[in-house]
């Protein structure tokens, strides 16, 4: 081929250069005749140098196509996987609380930080006392006052009913005495109860925290003045252990959901660097109702977050364990790939050659493929190095993170 190719370039050339030098070619030849000649001379001396110069480069490709690919295999394997359904869930506290004042009056003293963590009873703000404790005073002076009444009521009572006994003094006579001895009874009930809100008043002047969880910024600072019951809290306290995530799943999965009694939910969160956090929980609460504008059920799980690792209004992945599919074939997520007619794999036969398969997957469990036809257990599929492969193509194996896994 190569001969036929050299041969016809230098006939080409002897014949474009005796057409452009003979003198007696030249004359006797029509211009019209010549013009045709000297362009298929020229034609023919290009054609044969591209034939020539074309010819390595296709010995290359062929032979490029057989070089061994590097690939990264890993086997077929039969295993139990969970099904589960996965949702984006939201964090809440399980207790807020937004602390307000009860009595109005100035903020003397602020004995927390912000960001502290607090527990049941601590101390955080006190009030000026001294109106609740003058109010205080006032009544227990109001009460002595009426037990003192009293007394001379009693006293009256009792010598009084001695003379209607002996009927020195008729029943109407000594019924107003015993009426004195009645209010002055009430008054003191009276007085008594406004010391005991007095003393509820003075109280208040102490805030303290009515829960365990962390405290959030100080919204009211020392020296202003508060308002009892005003609509902006002094701080508001949420608890973080446990914690709630909050999720929605299709309504399709309600059956699955309503059987799986405490049912395990995988919380996937991220730390500062990005990185996932994982943790689990448990299935605490599925909602009366379907939303009928999402076609979702909203589900709750309960987490212990013993490290605080979940924050409330967090968004994190919530993954509900359903149940389990015993035996299942599975493959690394990676080694699937996706052509015109579907998902398909490239399995290393005997012989050491990349052999296309096409495989049906029935669903994604983590980083593997569930697979529901096309490969038996112990096969060799490629997880890395199939953009290079084509059907038949010898591979190398090389070592990879994922080998035997």
């Amino acid at each position: 081929m190569a001969g036929a190719q050299t041969l016809r370039k230098r006939y080409a050339h002897r014949l474009f250069t005796r057409l452009l030098t003979d003198p007696a070619t030249t004359m006797a030849t029509d211009t019209r005749t010549r013009l045709p000649t000297v362009v298929l001379a020229w034609s023919l001396s290009v054609l044969g140098g591209c034939g020539v110069d074309q010819s390595p480069s296709a010995g290359n490709a062929a032979k490029a196509s057989q070089q061994d690919v590097p690939v990264v295999l890993v086997s077929v394997q039969r295993r139990n996987v969970p099904v589960s359904v996965e949702g984006i869930g939201n964090v809440e506290a399980i207790a807020s609380v937004a602390v307000k004042s009860r009595v109005d009056g100035q903020i003397v003293k602020v004995a927390f930080a912000d960001g502290d963590d607090v527990k049941p009873g601590q101390l955080l703000f006190e009030i000026d006392r001294r109106p609740a404790l003058a109010q205080l005073r006032q009544a227990e002076a109001r009460l002595a006052s009426d037990l003192a009444l009293l007394a001379q009521a009693r006293a009256q009572d009792a010598r009084y009913q001695d003379l209607l006994q002996q009927r020195f003094i008729s029943a109407d006579g000594y019924q107003q005495y015993k009426t004195r001895l009645d209010s002055a009874l009430a008054n003191v009930e009276a007085d008594r109860a406004a010391v005991d809100g007095a003393r509820l008043q003075l109280e208040y002047c102490t805030i303290r925290a009515p829960i365990v969880g962390r405290a959030g910024r100080i919204l009211i600072q020392q020296g202003n003045l508060v308002k009892a019951n005003d609509s902006e809290a002094l701080v508001v306290i949420k608890q973080l252990t446990p914690i709630f995530v909050n999720f929605s799943v299709p309504e399709h999965y309600l059956a699955q959901v309503r059987s799986a009694d405490a049912a395990v939910v995988t919380v996937v969160g991220s730390d500062a660097d990005g990185q996932a956090v994982q943790t689990s929980g448990t299935l605490a609460f599925v909602d009366n109702a379907v939303d009928p504008a999402t076609g979702t059920i909203k589900l709750r799980a309960s987490v212990a977050n013993r490290d605080a690792g979940l924050w409330p209004g967090q968004f994190v992945r919530a993954v509900l364990a359903l149940s389990e599919q015993a035996g299942a074939l599975v493959v690394p997520v990676d080694a699937v790939q996706t052509g015109p007619k579907g998902s398909y794999v490239f399995v290393v036969d005997a012989e050491g050659k990349a052999q296309r398969r096409e495989v049906e997957v029935a669903r994604t469990a983590g980083a593997d493929a569930v697979l529901a036809s096309g490969l038996a257990e112990g096969e060799q599929v490629v997880v890395d190095g199939q953009s290079r492969l084509v059907p038949g193509s010898p591979v190398l194996v090389r070592d990879g993170t994922r080998q035997g896994s």
